[in-house]
Order: structure tokens, then C-alpha cells, then sequence
């Protein structure tokens, strides 16, 4: 739980304000991996290879379209933050509620 976001790794769900977000497995499993580590950066080539396997398809362009649409899922969690870092990939910041 941050804030007024809930995870459930047993149902991969996410709740805001108890409503449930939809989110694909992969979206829930990015966000909880950033929301795990906060502070930590991931690049995109990490994010891909345990995302999206090795062996894909997918360019890693890909990963920014998924944390797009995640950054817009969960906009209304205001201590939820998923930055870029340039030049290398992502990581979540939890601000306190003051």
C-alpha cells in the first residue's frame, strides 16, 4: 500500500481509493517491481529482459509505452511518482503525505 494505492501480488490488482485499476499482468508486475526498489533505477534493457523475455520481439522503445500507460493509470496517486532517468530507464519515487 502507497497512499491510496493498493497491490495484491496473490490477484496481480490494483486499487485506487478501493477502485480497481485495470492493468494488464505486465503493467502490474513493472509497477510493483519499481515500487519495490523506490529510488532504484531500472534501465530499459532490465525492465525488458525480465518483462518481456530475452529472446523478444519487442524493442525496448516498448517499455516507455508501458510506463506511459501506467504513469496516466495511476495519476491520481499523488505519493506514486515514475520518473525518467535520461539516458538510462525508470525508477519510482514515494513522496511522504505531509
Amino acid at each position: 500500500v502507497v497512499g491510496n494505492l493498493e497491490l495484491d501480488a496473490d490477484g496481480l490488482t490494483a486499487e485506487i481509493d478501493g477502485e480497481e485499476v485495470p492493468v494488464t499482468t505486465r503493467e502490474f508486475n513493472i509497477l510493483y517491481k519499481l515500487l519495490s526498489y523506490p529510488k532504484k533505477t531500472f534501465t530499459r534493457m532490465q525492465l525488458m529482459d525480465e518483462f518481456w523475455g530475452f529472446d523478444s520481439e519487442s524493442n525496448p522503445r516498448t517499455v516507455d509505452v508501458s510506463i506511459t500507460k501506467l504513469r496516466d493509470k495511476i495519476s491520481a496517486v499523488k505519493e506514486v511518482e515514475i520518473l525518467t532517468v535520461r539516458g538510462l530507464g525508470y525508477k519510482a519515487v514515494i513522496h511522504s503525505e505531509d
